[in-house]
């Protein structure tokens, strides 16, 4: 079926017309015109039947039959302007031939169709146009073509490039409407990864939190956990000593509890609105909050002032790297010396750090329980590993643990010291 572009690229609702037409209103207008081309073609055929010879009433019938086919304008335009071109030598037919024509060049037939039928129709008009007028012998030849000509011309190329514009007209809005539709789309999938980047950020968020709070709560908590339980075994023996660790307990408690305010101070502080997430966003302080290596000195002697046999060995020059390197490091150590805490009660640790060129590297490693030191019972919720691993690899670094030969566990990690990542 082909369309024209009177009825296409409208705004309306779905197909309503009958049979082949799209609405009703453009069955109306194809009705309308096949009635008034019969009426037209009926006329003419008076004239006709009188040249031809044949009964009046034979020519009416045809000219209403001929005039008739113009309703199918839109089904079959080819079979509209061959019909028209078929009755040209009657001298009927005018709203048939500019009508077909215009409908042709409007619809989605072939060009080269489209060329061949509109040079037929023009060469048809032109002869029966001359051999009319070359019947009046005052008429001059120059005349006669002249005026054949022309009236060919009128009758055939104003229809046609008013039909061409028509289908260019609606392949232009077609397209339009295509962009539209397309930009649309577009937009729909913007909002929509828009919002999985928020609910992304969200998450990575809710993961930061839980490995801050793991890594504040649980290396305090071990150590307060561990004290308690040398406070417990000296003090009747030791009452000096007792006094000493209790002191300690009561100031890691402190500390872990400031450490907690101010978390939680930050999560009130710069917690967004829901409706304003549209972009990750920082919940946790900025890792300029954070502990740095510089502080690694102190960790290790809070372990050791728990019992812990540890040994401290640093190589290279150190110098200040970014903050998200220094932080990650220190929290690396700061968890692989809880987990000794927890699994390698009485256990000789070693905590190795190097500083390379372009990166820095950390292991912390445990040797074999001696057997004698009681285990202090300290929870385990399974995160420490895996929280370290995210940390490392989100820089872009390389983590590795595992048990060792001699029966130890060992954590390893490499991060680089400049920004390599996002």
């Amino acid at each position: 079926m082909t369309s024209t572009g009177e009825e296409q690229g409208k705004a309306g609702a779905g197909r309503d017309g009958p049979l082949w037409w799209e609405r009703r209103r453009s069955a109306v207008l194809d009705l309308g015109l096949g009635a008034v081309s019969a009426v037209e073609c009926g006329v003419e055929g008076v004239g006709f039947a009188h040249e031809a010879g044949i009964p009046v009433f034979a020519g009416v019938l045809f000219g209403l039959l001929v005039g008739s086919v113009l309703v199918l304008r839109q089904r079959w335009p080819i079979v509209v302007v061959l019909v028209g071109i078929a009755v040209s030598p009657a001298a009927m037919g005018f709203l048939l031939g500019v009508v077909g024509l215009y409908t042709l060049a409007a619809s989605e037939v072939p060009r080269r169709i489209t060329a061949t039928l509109t040079s037929m129709s023009l060469a048809a008009t032109f002869v029966v146009m001359y051999l009319r007028t070359r019947a009046d012998p005052e008429v001059t030849l120059t005349l006669v073509i002249t005026l054949s000509v022309f009236v060919a011309v009128a009758l055939t190329v104003p229809p046609v490039l008013f039909g061409l514009y028509t289908a260019a007209r609606r392949r232009l809005m077609e397209s339009l409407q295509e962009r539209a539709d397309s930009l649309e789309r577009e937009l729909s999938l913007l909002a929509d990864r828009a919002e999985e980047r928020a609910e992304w950020a969200r998450t990575e968020e809710r993961t930061r939190i839980a490995r801050e709070m793991h890594d504040v709560v649980a290396h305090r908590v071990s150590l307060m956990v561990v004290h308690a339980a040398a406070l417990q075994a000296i003090a009747a023996k030791d009452p000096a000593k007792a006094a000493k660790n209790a002191a300690l307990v009561g100031d890691m408690g402190r500390q872990a509890l400031m450490e907690l305010r101010e978390m939680l101070g930050v999560l009130r502080a710069e917690a967004p609105k829901p409706a304003a997430v549209t972009a990750p966003v920082a919940l946790v302080g900025s890792f300029d909050d954070g502990p740095t290596l510089a502080e690694l000195e102190v960790l290790v002697g809070q372990s050791r002032t728990a019992g812990m046999i540890v040994e401290l060995d640093v190589r290279g020059e150190y110098s200040a790297y970014v903050a998200e390197v220094e932080q990650t490091a220190y929290r690396v150590v700061q968890e692989a010396l809880t987990n000794c805490h927890k699994h390698a009660a009485g256990a000789r640790v070693v905590v190795r750090l190097a500083h390379r060129e372009g990166e820095v590297a950390m292991q912390v490693e445990n040797g074999p329980c001696d057997g004698k030191a009681a285990e202090p019972g300290l929870p385990s919720g399974g995160n420490g590993l895996i929280g370290m691993r995210e940390r490392v690899l989100g820089l872009g670094g390389v983590f590795v643990s595992g048990p060792t030969d001699e029966g130890g566990f060992k954590v390893s990690a490499v991060l680089p010291s400049e920004r390599k990542w996002g």
